[in-house]
């Protein structure tokens, strides 16, 4: 009896050092997608979430680390036919879900309620997205015709001094970067937060990487894009500075630009209340060391 309850213990220790990721259906096209197969036995969206809920609470609970993936419905039968799978089999959702882990959107559960989550993951979704688009736009740019570099290098090379600069310049406190790009697809965005810090500012490798990018696309099109930064200071005050993209390179706004751009609003054009505590402020210069502009 010992023995067995030994046993018993140690393979619930081993099963909290073993993760788990789930398979979230969103919205309710997606859940309603899922309904066509036998084996997917709900048939009410919320209270499919509340299931959810409580699998990822009693996950949490016993002390196991959870991701949450986004489950698209159209790429697990994609992924189902390429495999040779049947898709309506719940081992089939597990292998697909166990790749998007990986390679999909996801974000770790955290305790959050569904409500919260669902959004979290969604906008993961979106930045993701965004990332493989900004990289495919700089993998099919090519060479420089006038100096033989590769424009998508050089171009995300001057991105990440830019990003630098924009930090170091920013100054202590937590700094909230945005980046807006137009294509002639799809317009593209990309978010980042970061903690000033000593020697350099601390953030995220993978969303620092994905805002990278999404600049270097702007720099190497020669987009009109822009970037706009705001700082929180220790203190508690904001600056808002602002960027605009100008053949190949971030030019700085004037403090009265980056006002207007924020008091204005986008739809109507009419002009809105500047937010209590915020300083509109000019961007400054970004020194570049580049001597010409990749084409």
């Amino acid at each position: 009896m010992a023995h067995t309850d030994r046993t018993t213990s140690m393979r619930r220790t081993l099963r909290r050092e073993v993760p788990s990721t789930v398979g979230l259906l969103a919205d309710e096209q997606d859940f309603a997608m899922m309904q066509r197969y036998r084996s997917f036995i709900f048939d009410d969206h919320p209270a499919y979430l509340q299931q959810v809920e409580g699998l990822l609470r009693a996950l949490t609970s016993q002390g196991v680390h959870t991701t949450v993936a986004l489950f698209d419905p159209e790429e697990f039968e994609e992924f189902c036919a390429s495999a040779g799978l049947d898709p309506d089999s719940a081992a089939s959702r597990t292998r697909f879900t166990a790749g998007i882990a990986s390679a999909g959107a996801s974000v770790p559960y955290t305790g959050q309620s569904i409500e919260r989550l669902i959004p979290l993951l969604i906008n993961e979704a979106v930045s993701q997205a965004t990332w493989e688009y900004a990289t495919v736009v700089l993998a099919d740019l090519g060479c420089c015709a006038d100096c033989g570099g590769d424009i998508g290098r050089a171009s995300f090379d001057l991105a990440s001094r830019a990003l630098r600069a924009l930090l170091d310049g920013g100054g202590p406190g937590t700094h909230h970067l945005v980046c807006s790009v137009p294509t002639e697809d799809e317009p593209l965005l990309s978010v980042l937060h970061a903690e000033s810090g000593d020697p350099a500012a601390r953030l995220d490798p993978a969303a620092g990487a994905a805002f990278v990018t999404v600049l270097a696309a702007g720099i190497a099109l020669d987009s009109r894009g822009g970037v706009v930064l705001r700082t929180t200071a220790p203190e508690g005050n904001d600056k808002v500075r602002g960027w605009r993209l100008h053949r190949g390179r971030l030019a700085p706004l004037t403090a009265g630009e980056v006002f207007s751009a924020y008091c204005t609003d986008a739809e109507t054009g009419e002009p809105v209340s500047p937010e209590p505590g915020v300083e509109y402020c000019a961007g400054f210069d970004i020194l570049e060391e580049e001597d010409h502009t990749h084409r």
